[in-house]
Parts: C-alpha cells; structure tokens; sequence
C-alpha cells in the first residue's frame, strides 16, 4: 500500500508540476517588481503561532511581512485566502543518483520542487561534476541545490563503490587536511564523512574514522566555512562525532537507545542530528514484499524503534533536529520523502508545528544559511510555498502544496510560467569531442580532452587495489601504466575511464566515428567499455609482451546488462566514458600498459 501511494504521489506531483507550466506556456512573463501575497496564514519558521498577514516580495527577497502591510500599487497579488504560507522545506541529505526515483537531474529537481523543497544538499556528486551541474541546475526551475563533498576510509561505507576522485579516502589527520585542501578549488557547499563502519549489525565494523582523523576534517572544512555532517548509526560513533566537532549527523542513532549522559555530552558539543526516518522506515515501498515474521523486517522495525526514541530523547534536551531524508536509496522517492520525513518527526514525538520548524529554521541553521532564507522575515531569500490546509496542526496537509516561490519568482502552481526546455528533458544536448582522447603526456591525470581520469575498480569492503600513473614509453613520450592485485573473490575488476565531459555530465555523440583506436601491451584479455547514459556497451581486446596498435570498430561492442536491464542496441550517442580494464583469479594481478587513446 505505502509503495502504491508514495509512487502515485510522486507522479502525481510531478505531473502537476508540468501541466500548471504547459497551461500558462503562451502566457507572458511574470512583471518584474513586487509581488504581494495577501490573505494567506502566516507559519514563518520560527514555531511562533500561525498568523494572518500579507508579504511583499521584491528582487527575490522578502521585502515586507506583517498583518498591516500595504500592497502598493502596480504590485502582482497572489491571493492566498484560505492557504498557509510557509518557508520552503529543506532535505540536507539527499542522492540524485540513476537508480533512484526518479533517477535524472531535471526529473529529480522537478520532483522537489512540487513538494515545496526549494533547499536540497546532494550527497552524491564528484568534485568534478558540481561546475558543470551548477551550470545545468541555472537552466532549470530547480531547488537550491547544495554538493556535498565525500570523505570516507579505505574501505569505509561510502568508499566501497565510488572512485577516489568521488570519495576521497582518509586514515590519518595529515591525510584528512590534505583531503580538505584539494578540495578548495572545486568549492564544496559542505563535507560528507562516512565516519562510521558499522554496517546495521550485518557485518562487522572495521573501517570506522578514528577520532583524530575526523576532528583534522572537521576543523580544516570549518577553515573554509564549510559544515560537516557525517554518516554516523550508532551512539558510541555520534559520541566519536561530538567530540570531534561535526555539525551534524546526517543519519539517526539506531543501534540502541541512548542514556541521558550520552545525550547530555551531545548537547554540550552543539552537534545536530538529520535522523533520516524515511530512509530507515520499515514499511517504505519494497521492490518484493516482506513477510512480517521475516528476521530482517524484525531487525528493522528494531533499529526504527531505536531510531524514533532517540530522535525524541535528543530533541527533549535541546539538540537541535533537522530534515533529511536519504532520498534517492531503495523506496526513498525525491520529493514526497521529504513531506514523509515530517510525518515521521511527529511519529517520533514532536508536534507538528516543531516538525515544520526542523524542516525550515533549523535545517538552515546547520547549514549556516539562517540567515539567507528558513524563515519568513523581512530580507529573507523569497523561497516561499502556500499549502491548501493547516500543516501545523495536520501534518499530513504537508502534501497539499498550492504554489511554490523559490527567488521570489512562481515556480509551481497557478500563474506559473512554463517550465524551461532543460526541466522537459533527462539530459543535456550531446555534444562532440576531438578524435584525440588521450596520449597521456599531461602529468595531472587530466586527459587530452582536459577530463579526469578516474580508477574504475570493483565496488565492497574487499576491492581490487590498484595504481594507475603515466610512465616513460620507449621511443619517446608517456603511456598509462595500471597495476593491480585483485581482490579475493570472484569476478574481481581493475580499469580506468576517460570521461568525455567534465563530470561525465554531458553526454557526447561519436556517431560521425567508426571506432575506437589505442596502443596496448599487458599481460591478457582486458575490456573495452563505452559507458552511456542509456547504458553500457562491451568488446574484448587481448594485450601482448610487446606493444600493437588496436582498432575495435563500434561493431564489436555487444550491450551488456547493467542493474538488471540489458543495454539497447549501440547508437553512438549519450555516450559519456570511455573505458579500460580486466578481471584476473583472486588475488592475482594484472597489469597493462596503454597510449594514444582515439576515435577514427
């Protein structure tokens, strides 16, 4: 039933969403100036009782707020008689990843803002990505949308699928600091840090962040003003995390309940919690269903239980509680979590009005973006919803978003403009690269095309170990060496891909080519990849003592399954890496050697 609904609500919202665009597409721009919302019920964040009033709006800012405000003349009047007026919620820990629902940018960006969520941190983006991505998102009707840089251990959740240039892996305080550091140009908006290893009781803790390690991060982020937050599920962890000066966890305790010292030594460091419920609910929609004497169920509705205590056990001494979901993992939809989240803040104990507070005030406190927008107050960022209801007695009226002002300007609902082409698509326009990909001759692992080369090893705590780093090729000039010893298991993976794009953002056409050219030597049969955003397409090649040239036509690379979904026949469009690698036996290595990488 939860999964049937929370499904329809999604589609039901972003479905909205694009018919009140469409409906207004041939209207003119909204008139610049002020914009008056008269007649509305005023929640302004603060948790201070609901009010009648009327806002005035100017240059994306709040201009005026208060029952006697004048509407001057020539001003845009929304009439809001009947609807509450609210800050518009935030979500401080969300992944805009593929495989979650929906599963693109814009689609993703379109979903929140339906649900009245005009601030969202994504947790799931390299470095390399936020330029371009920034770029995208100014195209868009979209949220505030906040990256989260990622931090973790070797080994460490969060370390045991991402690259290193998407997860920096840590061990030590130097490392930490130097992490911070190489961060600085990519300017982060914040610091993830999976500072937790224990792996909800189904495996054992052997990669958790020591205390000092965490306390360089935290204090060199707080150099750049950067908050910290960090994946953290258990009480002694959130103990390691207080003393360490992280701003926030950005999971809820669940391991077990948590005593009153414990909550008093928390309280004393100024740490915050985002709990994540939505994430962690154990009648979340499930891809098969689960019988209520299953253990895991069992175990789930266990740590929940836990989870829902220790939200209000913290909350009750002051700690303060903000919004995020984890949305984007399994039953986790964007959007609706986020209003679900809420419903589950009041399950645990708060009232709906301290509920609506968490989502707003607070949460851009943890940010330190209170003063920038969370509450409604004069010079407030205009990031404004009107809900058809009374949330602050009803919860559950959350849903029932009217309209929704991000920067002032009518982003969903009655009257607002159409939706720009960028939200109407999953993608950006493909474009075209030089044959040239890479000749390894850069010594910063950029490639030809100004690309970051990533290491593609196989994801879970025990990963394939491998280096990768340009070398003298005789005869002149520089190759690329990979080495790796494979990790104990089966199918064990070593490689490493060029994006065509920065990010490996924007997709690109090399339909106008016949294949893929390169110079190779090694030690057996590799694969060749091209990776797409439709999917993933696969040839064999077979390395010598000796260096060879190679030329694999497009006609070789076979589609091959990717999350349970075979790959379309190959179109050479949105494609967006190229890459190299191979399997050897269970802790074997494996090495190659390869230069000139081009389409011809």
């Amino acid at each position: 039933m939860r999964k049937s609904l929370l499904t329809a609500l999604l589609a039901t919202a972003v479905a909205l969403l694009i018919a009140f665009h469409s409906a207004t597409a041939s209207s003119a721009p909204a008139e610049e100036g002020v914009i008056a919302i008269v007649g509305a019920t005023i929640f302004d964040g603060t948790g201070a009782a609901p009010r009648p009033g009327t806002v005035l709006i100017q240059d994306g800012r709040i201009a005026a707020v208060g029952s006697d405000v004048k509407v001057p003349r020539g001003a845009k009047v929304i009439n809001a008689k009947g609807k509450a007026l609210l800050p518009g919620f935030f979500d401080i820990h969300t992944h805009w990843t593929a495989s979650g629902l929906p599963g693109t940018f814009p689609q993703i960006a379109n979903a929140y803002v339906a649900a009245g969520v005009t601030t969202v941190n994504d947790f799931n983006e390299a470095p390399e990505a936020y330029a371009p991505l920034r770029a995208w998102l100014g195209q868009m009707t979209a949220p505030h949308v906040h990256f989260a840089a990622r931090i973790s251990t070797p080994g460490g959740h969060g370390a045991d699928w991402a690259d290193q240039a998407t997860t920096l892996w840590v061990n030590t305080p130097e490392a930490g600091r130097a992490a911070i550091e190489s961060l600085v140009a990519y300017k982060p908006d914040l610091i993830k840090v999976f500072a937790d290893g224990w792996r909800y009781g189904v495996s054992p803790d052997n990669t958790s962040m020591d205390e000092w390690t965490l306390r360089a991060v935290a204090q060199a982020a707080h150099k750049q003003n950067w908050p910290v937050v960090t994946h953290t599920v258990t009480v002694d962890r959130g103990l390691v995390a207080a003393r360490a000066e992280v701003d926030s966890l950005a999971h809820g305790l669940q391991d077990r309940p948590i005593a009153a010292d414990e909550v008093a030594a928390i309280k004393q460091s100024g740490m915050a919690m985002a709990p994540t419920l939505a994430v962690y609910d154990p009648y979340k929609p499930r891809d098969t269903p689960v019988k209520a004497d299953d253990p895991r169920l069992q175990q789930t509705v266990r740590k929940f239980g836990y989870a829902l205590g220790n939200v209000k056990a913290m909350f009750d001494a002051g700690i303060p509680i903000a919004l995020g979901t984890d949305a984007g993992m399994p039953g986790t939809p964007h959007g609706p979590s986020t209003l679900h989240e809420m419903e589950l803040l009041v399950q645990a104990g708060l009232t709906p009005t301290q509920a609506l507070v968490a989502g707003t005030q607070t949460s851009a406190k943890i940010m330190r973006l209170d003063s920038d927008r969370g509450t409604i107050a004069v010079g407030k960022r205009a990031d404004i919803i009107l809900i058809d209801g009374t949330p602050w007695s009803n919860i559950k009226d959350v849903y029932k978003v009217s309209q929704v002002l991000i920067d002032g300007r009518l982003a969903y609902g009655t009257g607002a403009p159409a939706l720009p082409a960028a939200n109407r698509t999953d993608r950006l326009p493909s474009i075209t690269v030089p044959a040239l990909l890479d000749d390894f001759e850069r010594d910063d692992r950029r490639s030809s095309i100004d690309t970051l080369r990533i290491d593609t090893p196989d994801g879970g705590m025990d990963r394939s170990v491998e280096i990768t780093q340009t070398v003298p090729r005789e005869g002149g000039g520089k190759a690329l060496s990979l080495s790796a010893r494979m990790a104990v298991k089966d199918n064990a993976y070593a490689g490493f891909a060029i994006p065509l794009s920065r990010g490996s953002i924007t997709p690109v056409r090399i339909a106008s080519y016949k294949g893929l050219r390169f110079d190779l030597k090694g030690d057996g049969p590799y694969t060749v990849r091209l990776n797409g955003l439709d999917g993933i397409w696969e040839a064999t090649v077979q390395g010598g003592a000796d260096w060879g040239s190679q030329d694999v036509s497009f006609a070789q690379f076979k589609p091959v399954s990717r999350r349970g979904k075979a790959s379309p026949a190959f179109t050479g469009d949105g494609i967006i890496q190229v890459e190299f690698g191979g399997s050897r036996g269970p802790g074997q290595r494996m090495w190659l050697q390869i230069d000139n990488v081009r389409f011809y």
